[in-house]
């Protein structure tokens, strides 16, 4: 096996760069469901992820014991999510907030339509993406699996398009993996596939198309063993980034031997 500059395999050697900061892990998690701090800790650990969503309207920044602390003992890195907000308006304050609070001017931008689907609002999204990258910020937007939409948030500056592969906390899996594609085709910027993870297959599945990263939460926090599938979850992501840097056959309507044939064979 050949080896890189950095001494690690050649095939390891695959870091994740998402607006100028590089990570080794395409695994991105988020911290909503878990049923305590203690395994919630174990399943950030098992999953080696390096960057970890926080919705902002769950945490007070300053309070001892927090989710906050929890991911700096652990060294990972937070993202400000503005879940739960409906607007621009709405997106756009906490986002803000969160800057003065946490020193970061990184966001995962969400702007839902309802309380029902949590589906993106694309109108309010543009609107609140717009805003946030006149205002110096670092936008990472949860959209639709539609290559139009994110092809728009990559032109307004968005750092990465995240379209939802099923609805959240659904666990369906990628639903529409067709257009997953075109926007990996679409779009110049990561791609990270958010929402909708059941399971490691769904999670190899979308590197497997082209994605960059899987952000994913409900999938870990939620099974009855969260931290043996945050491992399935870390190995799912590097077997599908490597299945589709090692390019696969091309799906064929009839076999086809492995082997050549051999004349006169009894």
């Amino acid at each position: 096996m050949t080896t890189s500059a950095t001494g690690l395999p050649a095939v390891y050697d695959d870091p994740f760069v998402l607006a100028g900061r590089t990570y080794r892990s395409r695994l991105i998690t988020g911290t909503g469901g878990a049923a305590n701090m203690d395994a919630l800790a174990r399943a950030l650990t098992a999953s080696g992820t390096e960057l970890t969503t926080v919705a902002l309207r769950r945490v007070t920044p300053g309070i001892r014991g927090s989710i906050l602390d929890l991911l700096a003992e652990h060294k990972i890195d937070v993202l400000p999510n503005t879940a739960g907000c409906y607007t621009a308006g709405a997106a756009v304050r906490p986002a803000r907030l969160a800057r003065e609070a946490l020193g970061t001017d990184w966001v995962k931008l969400e702007v839902i339509a309802d309380e029902h689907t949590l589906l993106p609002d694309a109108v309010e999204l543009l609107a609140a993406a717009e805003t946030l990258i006149a205002d110096g910020f670092t936008v990472l937007p949860y959209t639709n699996d539609d290559p139009v939409l994110a092809r728009r948030l990559e032109q307004l500056g968005c750092a990465a398009v995240m379209p939802l592969g099923a609805p959240i906390g659904s666990g369906l899996g990628i639903r529409n993996p067709h257009n997953i594609e075109l926007i990996v085709d679409l779009v110049r910027v990561p791609v990270i596939l958010d929402a909708g993870i059941g399971t490691a297959s769904d999670a190899a599945l979308a590197m497997e198309l082209g994605c960059s990263a899987v952000m994913l939460a409900t999938a870990v926090t939620r099974a009855q063993d969260p931290e043996r599938m945050a491992l399935a979850m870390r190995d799912a992501v590097q077997a599908g980034r490597n299945a589709r840097l090692a390019g696969r056959i091309p799906p064929r309507r009839y076999a086809q031997a492995s082997s050549p044939s051999v004349e006169g064979r009894l």
